[in-house]
């Protein structure tokens, strides 16, 4: 029974989706105070999503109903279960296994996946582009982001997210992996699609990208879905790159901090064309991660010599 409410309610799936509201709220608010706004007040992002869930669902013509409903629960579903491998509000994951950083990054990428299997289901122009946009996105940040987020589990030795916190506890790898840091942090915008790597979802060229077509429940489920992917992104970098865990008011102020940062970069840049994007992350972010990452690989078995 203990364990059903953990799963559910803490630190489990209903704590975690209010938790992506609260930091959903903080971006919003952040955003809009640096436009000179006032932005939305703090129960906003929850009123929208109760809004959303009691408007009627609609299914475009001819799109399949079952895949049309599905998706979004299994986007929201992928990224719940990732979510029970990290250490929410600093508390070590009570579930792990040896493999499980790799699991967890592969779940986050399931959301996109779903994304763009949605836009492309209906017949609707902007679905189509921003379905394309989506997955010409996913291939060129998920490698940069994944090899970032491996940087420190090379010099843990271990691919388990347990493992790695103990080893980044009381150590800033922010220090000696800088360049994983940044590739991090800007390949969770880019999963996330925010300001400047919008592109997917630009409301002034495409709607709202592959999401155009959904209305009611479905939308709300994929708006909760990337609430939660940006708190088990931001936990992760945090929990890697910057301490590991101390303390629960301190892990939470750090993801926090972090969240400014991704704000900050969200009002500084305009929007980036997919070309840019592309050619920019691809070429310039994969070969510096793997460059970093290959210089680690390098300095341990040097080390160990």
């Amino acid at each position: 029974m203990n364990a059903l409410l953990a799963l559910l309610l803490f630190p489990g799936g209903l704590f975690v989706m209010l938790n992506g509201l609260a930091y959903e709220w903080v971006d919003r608010k952040l955003v809009a105070r640096m436009q000179n706004r006032l932005g939305p007040r703090w129960f906003q992002p929850l009123a929208d999503v109760a809004k959303l869930l009691g408007k009627e669902e609609i299914v475009p013509r001819g799109a399949d109903a079952r895949w049309f409903n599905g998706l979004p629960i299994v986007a929201l579903a992928a990224v719940l279960t990732a979510a029970l491998y990290v250490p929410l509000l600093g508390i070590l994951p009570s579930v792990g296994f040896a493999g499980d950083l790799i699991v967890t990054i592969y779940l986050l990428s399931v959301l996109t996946l779903c994304l763009a299997l949605a836009g492309s289901l209906t017949s609707d122009r902007f679905g189509l582009l921003g379905a394309t946009r989506t997955l010409t996105q996913l291939f060129s940040y998920e490698a940069p982001f994944l090899l970032a987020l491996l940087g420190p589990a090379v010099v843990a030795g271990s691919w388990q997210i347990g493992t790695i916190l103990n080893y980044a506890s009381g150590q800033w790898l922010i220090v000696t992996q800088p360049i994983g840091f940044f590739i991090a942090v800007i390949g969770l915008m880019g999963k996330l699609e925010l300001p400047p790597f919008d592109a997917p979802e630009a409301h002034t060229e495409i709607v709202a990208g592959a999401l155009t077509e959904y209305s009611g429940r479905g939308l709300a489920l994929f708006r909760l879905a990337k609430n939660v992917a940006l708190v088990v992104g931001l936990t992760l970098i945090a929990g890697f790159y910057l301490g590991g865990i101390a303390n629960a008011f301190e892990f939470v102020g750090k993801t926090l901090a972090l969240l400014g940062v991704i704000v900050v970069l969200q009002v500084l840049f305009a929007r980036l064309r997919i070309d840019q994007l592309v050619g920019m992350w691809w070429r310039v972010g994969a070969l510096l991660a793997l460059a970093q990452w290959l210089l680690l690989i390098g300095w341990k078995l040097w080390s160990a010599n």
